[in-house]
């Protein structure tokens, strides 16, 4: 009990570490807020400027969450085709590699000039950015699903839509929260990267708004917010994991 609750303990212990080194760097080398802000100057931007910081925070949680969830839309239904035929699988893959490997930040000016400046093109980059592991890990669980098992089904007289069903889906299930767990977290850097350049809300626009005038200590507490939210987000997609597919995990983990 006392080896759990000490794990459990560990990422606070960690973190409350890293800032005390943090602090103590900054007040030894008297490093100037506009270098370095330390984390009590962070805080107390976090503090005097709490209005703008949820305003934006929530613009940028918004839209993350929208372009994440047309990403788990398409990512889950183009996850699910691929992974269930093998020439399609052969066909896309190569295509989504190399469309993964594309920088996102470079459609941001096009999506500027198709959609203006604004929510939609954080929207689409937060998109852009979060369907890829989702299709991965969805057609990967599905294309890996043992020849003999489908030999058996097929057997018993199960037709193809009824494996799919019954066990592809069921068994895919695991690599489809694992690639929610990822997506979230780059939907925000997605977002985020978008309003930096083409939105007048968020906390990239903040953030940049803030380097701008010299505001260092906001930018620090800008990264800190998006940091929550995002760890936020991912408690809660492990939290349905377990909750869903705890079956695919080993106890006592």
């Amino acid at each position: 009990m006392s080896w759990l609750k000490s794990t459990r303990a560990a990422p606070w212990l960690m973190t409350a570490g890293l800032l005390v080194l943090w602090q103590a760097v900054c007040s030894a080398f008297s490093i100037d807020e506009f270098i370095f802000p330390s984390p009590i100057q962070v805080w107390h931007a976090l503090i005097e400027y709490a209005g703008p910081i949820r305003q934006h925070s929530l613009q940028t949680l918004l839209t993350t969450v929208a372009g994440f969830g047309i990403g788990v839309v398409f990512g889950l239904a183009l996850g699910v085709a691929v992974g269930s035929s093998p020439w399609l699988y052969s066909a896309t893959y190569p295509l989504l590699v190399a469309f993964n490997s594309i920088p996102k930040v470079a459609f941001v000016p096009i999506l500027i000039v198709w959609f203006g400046i604004g929510t939609i093109p954080a929207i689409l980059t937060a998109f852009l950015i979060s369907f890829f592991p989702i299709v991965v890990n969805v057609a990967t669980g599905l294309a890996t699903l043992e020849p003999e098992l489908e030999d058996v089904l097929r057997a018993l007289g199960a037709s193809r839509l009824d494996i799919l069903k019954k066990v592809g889906l069921p068994r895919s299930m695991p690599f489809f929260f694992a690639s929610l767990k990822v997506s979230i977290t780059l939907a925000f850097v997605g977002s985020v990267i978008s309003e930096t350049v083409a939105s007048n809300l968020g906390i990239g626009y903040l953030m940049m708004s803030a380097s701008s005038s010299n505001r260092m200590a906001l930018v620090f507490a800008g990264l800190v917010v998006v940091s929550i939210l995002a760890m936020l987000m991912y408690v809660v997609f492990a939290w349905l994991e377990m909750r869903i597919t705890g079956w695919a995990h080993r106890r006592g983990r």
